[in-house]
């Protein structure tokens, strides 16, 4: 990452840079002593506040309606509702105003409340109390207080409230331990360490007498990159000291093993690496959305059809003089005079207004309420959560829930996903001969019986330099709560390890580590994923300096001389064969001439301000040379439970499963064998080791003609990090062919950004399959933003992943679940939900438009005003609802228990447009008997009322409004195969609240009403006999075709699902929704951690 930004990308970063131009580093004067003489131009930072909130109390009104009438839907009912203030339409503005106030305000304070909690949340941060050394003394004030070039005191597990240049801590070599769990999540403990020459100012007169300066970078969002120097002004003398990441204490981490340190604030607020790493993720958005909005466009042809060929046919009708102005409707004069075109403009605006509830605007907000309430779901979900770490599974996006269920490729990293990034001694090499573990003890390969516990054999010089390069080689901290004192002196005897807790930034680290007390650390070479190997220089007792190097053995062996490398090749090719992590060891000797010259390379590296990591490359390749191999060690990495039936079962699902991974290509292939994402019958073809193009392309043809021939095989492909890099670049089309017809891929030696680069190639691929991708570690957070969904598992390598997917789970067996149960019920649930919501509101317009037809176009309303408003937000929204949250139309543990049912909801299959047409075209039909049904059945008989009295236009629109309400219910009822007792209430209570509520509203005269012409309309309506029979016949003739299609197409055409259904049951009803996704069988008991995790003291809703 560069060290200068431009200014579009961190506009808060500006403050830093010295005017008139942008500086690429800053000068911070330590305590503020800024120098009295000479030009001196002062800069200005951001202070120390943290800003998360998105509003602000004067900017909440005008920015959230912004954002919020971006939506397509919200902007056109803004602009009905303004052309209904305009211009005479036959409809209230509230109709329209209504509705569009209603789905606004409902989202304004769900924003609201959220960005409250922010704001809460910032100023608990902003207040913490902290200490500061000023005029001599601490002196305690707020966090957001702190300046750059503060001195800040931190106590012993206190979080760093800025990012602060270690200056002294109370060890007399001024280290310090800090856990970084909160920023990266990995718990093991980092070694700090500041400068020598102010290590031993410990004290705050010390401190607030010295005199230093520190340049360095400008802010950027990297959280392992540092650059700066210090300069120290000692009398007459300045010394310059290098800064590195070591010496850099990041917002968010916590102190650990130290009673105390100081620091002085580097970068602060806003302008801190935590805080530069608030980056907002690309919106993801789900196919079911995309669907929906191809859907609202069609919609909005139809509406502008209705209304141009309304206002067509009202001209052609009005071409007629008596129907032009009809003498019980004179025109006005000004009427008379007013403009042909306006007039077919208003004309055509009223029809607009008239018809526009066909766009259903509450759909939106619908969804909104449906997937943020689903998605408590699967964090309540008992099968979801793992006992042994306390977790349950965490939802960052519900805007994705329905995406779960239509995954075709499933993208997943191999260590600590697949595997338990748990890892334990197997087997080493050393000097040529094989050694296996056997209690505790090294025995060489061939020796069967165990060594008497009484004999120690001696180490042969080859064995004691291996063992010491596994001890000595790593980044292992240790913890010793009984004696912080413990770690300041840096020569130790072995009598000590017992006391010693170890934590380790790699399992293998730990793995591998017994003892490391007795040498003295002079260099540390950290490991990078471009040289693959870290190095440590260390000197002995005896005063030799030594270079223990370990690394891939494609890391290892180029850069080897001397020891049996053919030996150690061929027994770390046989470690890879048993799906072990191999890992080779090598060592090199310094003479004292030797040893001036790389640490004079080093120091020059480290203290360089421009380009540094280039210079440190150099550097070490310079040092890492000529080495004389060790051996090599294998670690096994056990599979996680049930991680090959999960495979297996994605297969059944019709998912392909592509391992991505690092590992060498023997590991790779040997743990995707024994997880089952390989079968033993299965062709293995072969795409690695590639140098150029030419052979590149050579192997893909030949590959693809081995699975032309054999089509009847099932093939698996593994292809390496380099190959891929060549078939990406200009066989991509070929290399697509190859790997869509393999039933299995295997990717190694991957570098993070190739992981992404193939989950795009996938996703972007001329199908347009939906992709997931799942990983733990921070290697794996490209591919998991890059994929469609991406899911986090709760590992050991941090919680990154976990941090930047839209699920997160502990265990990858979970998956199966969160597809086959979760994610096809929720997507059955939102793609019922949105074409009802079309449905319904054909039902609603279409009437409308027909009765146009007997009212000569003269734009009256068929319907209420108020039943217009209340239509979408009151009478039928509730029972879509609630079915949308608790459907579920196959039991989840069969969805589980059959893969194969998840192909019948695949590639969007009940979104496209063939469910959608159906829905439509019945929308219409219903439409139309509604209508024609009322028109038959009481439009002509005068003998409805007892005296005498025909029905008037009003109660006609209200029956064409009762039979509607009462089918579109109906309808929701007809689809709901698990009923609970809220289904139930709302179901037939939205019934009895319409009917209630048009009793009152017609049977009072309500004084603010400026006309009632709904009075004692319903209460004439429902008095009629014949009426209740219309009600009742238009109704069963509209569902009992649904009912009839229903029942030939499960007959003659059943699904697998609808099978499931005949074979399985319907989940049977129960009174109370808890019951939705528990452990079959019955009830199932939980323990207290397991209540205290799900945060509920009874049995929660699984889906």
């Amino acid at each position: 990452m560069e060290s200068h930004y431009s200014v579009s990308v961190y506009s808060v970063v500006q403050k830093g840079f010295d005017p008139p131009h942008q500086s690429d580093t800053r000068t911070i004067y330590i305590a503020n002593r800024f120098p009295r003489h000479g030009h001196y131009v002062p800069q200005k930072f951001a202070d120390n506040r943290i800003i998360s909130s998105k509003y602000t109390v004067w900017n909440f009104v005008p920015k959230n309606l912004f954002e919020q009438f971006r939506r397509i839907a919200n902007f056109y009912f803004l602009i009905i509702f303004l052309v209904q203030l305009m211009i005479d339409t036959p409809t209230s503005p509230v109709t329209s105003g209504l509705p569009l106030f209603f789905v606004i305000t409902v989202t304004a304070i769900k924003q609201g409340y959220e960005d409250w909690l922010r704001h809460k949340s910032d100023n608990e941060v902003n207040g913490a109390p902290v200490y500061v050394v000023r005029s001599g003394g601490l002196v305690k004030t707020r966090s957001k207080n702190i300046r750059v070039g503060d001195i800040v005191r931190v106590a012993k597990d206190e979080t760093f409230p800025a990012d602060l240049v270690l200056l002294s801590s109370d060890r007399a070599n001024g280290s310090c331990h800090v856990t970084t769990a909160s920023l990266d999540g990995e718990t093991n403990l980092k070694t700090h360490i500041a400068v020598s020459q102010t290590a031993v100012l410990q004290s705050v007169a010390n401190l607030d007498k010295l005199d230093a300066v520190i340049e360095c970078q400008q802010p950027e969002a990297d959280l392992y990159r540092f650059v700066g120097r210090i300069t120290i002004n000692q009398q007459i003398e300045e010394i310059v000291r290098p800064l590195g990441p070591e010496s850099l204490l990041l917002r968010g981490a916590r102190l650990k093993n130290t009673k105390e340190i100081f620091g002085v604030a580097v970068y602060t607020g806003m302008e801190t690496k935590m805080a530069l790493n608030y980056k907002s993720k690309s919106q993801k958005r789900s196919a079911v959305e995309k669907s929906m909005n191809s859907f609202l466009i069609i919609y909005l042809i139809i509406l502008l059809f209705e209304a141009i060929l309304s206002t067509i046919l009202k001209y052609a009708w009005q071409s007629e003089e008596k129907w032009d102005e009809p003498w019980y409707n004179q025109k006005t004069e000004h009427e008379r005079n007013s403009s042909k075109i306006l007039t077919f403009i208003s004309d055509f605006l009223a029809f607009m207004v008239l018809y526009n509830f066909i766009i259903p605007i509450s759909l939106y907000v619908t969804v909104e309420m449906q997937k943020f309430l689903g998605s408590f779901f699967i964090g309540w979900d008992l099968d979801l959560y793992h006992e042994e770490t306390t977790q349950k599974a965490q939802v960052n996006t519900s805007d994705l829930n329905e995406e779960l269920g239509q995954v075709e490729y499933v993208f997943t990293d191999k260590t600590g996903t697949l595997t338990e990034n748990e890892m334990q001694f197997q087997q080493c090499s050393i000097n040529g001969v094989k050694y296996h573990e056997i209690n505790g003890k090294l025995v060489p390969e061939g020796l069967i019986e165990d060594i008497p516990d009484g004999i120690r054999p001696g180490l042969a010089q080859e064995e004691e330099l291996f063992l010491k390069a596994v001890s000595l080689c790593h980044t292992v901290q240790i913890n010793n709560d009984q004696a912080d004192g413990i770690c300041d002196n840096p020569w130790h005897t072995n009598s000590i390890a017992s006391q010693l807790e170890y934590y380790a930034s790699s399992p293998d680290e730990k793995a591998l580590v017994e003892a490391a007390c007795r040498y003295k650390l002079l260099h540390v070479l950290e490991f990078d994923p471009t040289r693959r190997r870290m190095s440590v220089i260390v000197e002995s007792p005896s005063g030799d300096k030594l270079l223990f190097t370990k690394g891939a053995e494609s890391a290892i062996l180029p850069y080897s001389t001397r020891g049996e490398i053919e030996k150690t090749r061929v027994h770390v090719d046989g470690f890879a064969l048993k799906g072990l992590r191999t890992l080779c060891v090598a060592y090199r000797k310094f003479t004292p001439e030797e040893y001036k010259e790389v640490d004079r390379r080093l120091y020059e590296a480290k203290t360089a301000l421009q380009q540094r990591e280039e210079r440190l490359a150099e550097a070490f390749s310079f040092i890492e040379k000529d080495l004389e191999l060790l051996g090599a060690t294998g670690v096994e990495d056990k599979l996680q439970d049930k991680v090959q039936e999960t495979i297996e079962a994605l297969r059944l699902a019709g998912i392909k499963v592509w391992v991505l991974t690092g590992d060498k290509h023997e590991t790779a292939v040997s743990v995707s064998l024994s997880c089952g994402h390989f079968h033993r019958t299965m062709n293995i073809l072969e795409l690695v080791q590639h140098k150029s193009d030419g052979t590149c392309a050579e192997q893909l043809r030949q590959l693809a003609r081995r699975i032309k021939d054999d089509h009847v095989i099932q093939h698996g492909l593994v292809v390496d990090g380099t190959s891929l890099s060549l078939a990406l670049r200009q066989h991509e089309k070929l290399f697509m062919e190859v790997c869509r017809n393999c039933s299995a891929v295997l990717c190694c030696r991957m570098a993070p950004l190739q992981k992404a680069k193939v989950v795009r190639l996938i996703k972007t691929s001329p199908e347009k399959p939906i992709t997931l991708a799942i990983g733990d570690g921070a290697n794996d957070v490209s591919m998991i933003q890059e994929a469609h969904v991406g899911i986090g598992i709760m590992g050991k390598e941090g919680r990154q992943a976990v941090r930047n997917s839209d699920y997160a789970i502990a265990r990858f067996k979970f998956l199966s679940k969160l597809l086959f149960a979760h994610g096809h019920l929720y997507y059955i649930r939102i793609a019922t939900l949105v074409q009802y919501f079309f449905y319904k509101n054909v039902c609603f317009i279409t009437p409308q438009f027909l009765y146009q037809f007997y009212c000569l176009f003269s734009q009256q309303t068929l319907y209420d005003s108020v039943y217009l408003t209340l239509y979408n937000i009151c009478f039928t929204s509730l029972p879509v609802l609630m079915y949308s949250l608790f459907e579920q139309h196959v039991h989840p543990h069969v969805l589980q228990s059959k893969p194969a049912l998840y192909r019948d909801i695949s590639k969007n299959a009940h979104l496209g447009y063939k469910p959608f047409l159906y829905w439509t075209l019945l929308g219409f039909v219903h439409a139309f008997v509604f209508f024609y049904g009322s028109y038959l059945l009481m439009g002509e008989d005068t003998s409805l009322l007892g005296n005498g009295q025909m029905f008037g236009n009003w109660t006609f629109g209200t029956l064409v409004f009762t039979v509607m309400v009462i089918t579109v219910t109906m309808k929701m009822a007809l689809e709901t195969h698990f009923w609970t007792w809220i289904n139930h209430f709302v179901t037939w209570g939205s019934i009895v609240f319409y009917f209630v509520f048009s009793l009152f509203y017609g049977g009072i005269i309500w004084p603010f009403l400026h006309t009632q012409d709904m009075y004692f309309v319903f209460v004439q309506l429902l008095s009629s006999g014949s009426a209740w029979f219309a009600i009742i016949i238009i109704v069963v003739a509209c569902l009992f075709l649904d009912v009839v299609k229903k029942v030939l197409y499960r007959h003659l055409q059943p699904t697998c699902t609808e099978k499931a259904q005949v074979r399985w049951g319907a989940p049977t009803w129960d009174r109370t929704p808890a019951s939705l996704l528990g452990a079959p069988g019955g009830k199932r008991r939980r323990s207290a951690s397991c209540r205290r995790a799900c945060g509920r003291d009874h049995r929660v809703i699984s889906s």
